[in-house]
């Protein structure tokens, strides 16, 4: 049974934080702020503004903080109006009127993450056991699906093969993917295997080379922006099977992001990449748990924007759980040299990965 950690926020009746001072405000100009502007973390954030310590909200990396009507605000550079005042000084522990606190869900009788004098494996690597992780992701899962947001970001690798499309179908229909992230080429290539029966002109199940095969998923993009959107391709053509049909059919929305190589693309594609980080934000600020498949741009495209908590409507903090699984050891652990420092890796072939998944969660 998956229980919530409980969040222990600092104390703040401590002489370090009620003898600190207020935030330093500095006001931006255009697009250029002041030179000692504050940057986020992923860890929950507070700032000391008339004298109150106030917890940031619907935080990312790499952001500048502004206070406006006496709340701060996580808001990326480009995003920064004249005007605006930036939280300023490079100082975390409290001193300066900002806090970041990084133990919040550390217990005191949390053995799970203690560091070991000497031990063997203890990165993430193609023999690190993976048993009780699958066994602690599908509980959570199993939790997310009635309390929680799940985020999948996927790369085209997922529906390259018959029964992890089948897998990812089964996650969608019962409730186990609330939004999901991807590129042109994986719901391309979905369709063109719900289409044509193969992926890249190979059939999806046998693996065998059609003929003109290569024509397929270039076909299929033009009927997409025939129908003018894949959700009109879906429903006109009357697709039944794989990721982006099960989508569709319950009504779960979808990012996809453009890329400088993309074919087509089809019509759903957000062409611009602030456009398309503008939607994929709007998106993680609800996500609890994020879990990345064989897509390393996007893993960690989507790691950067992510913090590692979630504050809801009741201002209860919870952790957000990230996922990093991909057949490389050098994706998988990129996400934490990239500062996404809470993400879990599986190495492992992802349609392994997705059928495992849905077999423990006795998915049909």
């Amino acid at each position: 049974m998956f229980n919530l950690p409980v969040y222990h926020s600092p104390d703040f009746n401590k002489a370090l934080f009620t003898n600190a001072p207020d935030v330093t405000l500095k006001a931006a100009n255009n697009a250029y702020v002041p030179e000692d502007f504050y940057a986020t973390t992923i860890f929950p954030e507070y700032f000391k503004i008339n004298g109150q310590w106030i917890l940031l909200k619907e935080s990312r990396m790499d952001a500048c903080v502004i206070v406006r009507d006496g709340k701060p605000y996580a808001v990326e550079l480009r995003n920064i109006q004249q005007g605006d005042l930036v939280v300023c000084g490079r100082t975390d522990d409290g001193s300066n009127g900002v806090f970041v606190h990084t133990d919040g869900f550390v217990s005191s009788d949390e053995t799970d993450n203690e560091p070991a004098t000497f031990a063997f494996r203890t990165g993430r690597s193609r023999e690190t056991s993976a048993s009780r992780d699958y066994d602690k992701l599908c509980e959570l899962l199993r939790y997310e699906k009635d309390h929680g947001n799940i985020l999948w970001v996927m790369g085209p690798a997922c529906v390259f093969d018959y029964d992890s499309r089948n897998a990812m179908r089964a996650l969608i229909e019962n409730g186990y993917c609330n939004c999901l992230f991807a590129g042109n080429a994986l719901a391309t290539h979905d369709l063109e295997a719900a289409y044509f029966n193969t992926a890249l002109g190979q059939d999806i199940y046998t693996k065998q080379n059609m003929y003109n095969g290569h024509y397929n998923h270039l076909h299929t993009i033009n009927l997409v922006r025939k129908s003018g959107s894949v959700h009109n391709f879906v429903k006109e053509y009357n697709i039944k099977s794989g990721v982006m049909s099960a989508l569709v059919d319950n009504n779960v929305p979808f990012v996809l992001a453009g890329s400088i190589r993309d074919d087509g693309p089809l019509p759903d594609v957000i062409h611009s990449v602030y456009d398309s980080q503008d939607a994929m934000r709007s998106h993680i600020r609800k996500a609890t748990t994020v879990i990345c498949l064989a897509t390393q741009l996007h893993s960690i495209a989507t790691g950067n924007l992510t913090p590692a908590y979630h504050v809801n409507n009741d201002n209860d903090v919870r952790p957000v759980y990230f996922y990093s699984v991909d057949v490389s050891e050098f994706a998988v652990n990129k996400l934490i040299d990239r500062g996404s420092l809470s993400v879990c890796g599986f190495v492992t072939n992802i349609q392994d990965f997705l059928v495992t998944v849905a077999r423990n969660l006795e998915l049909r």
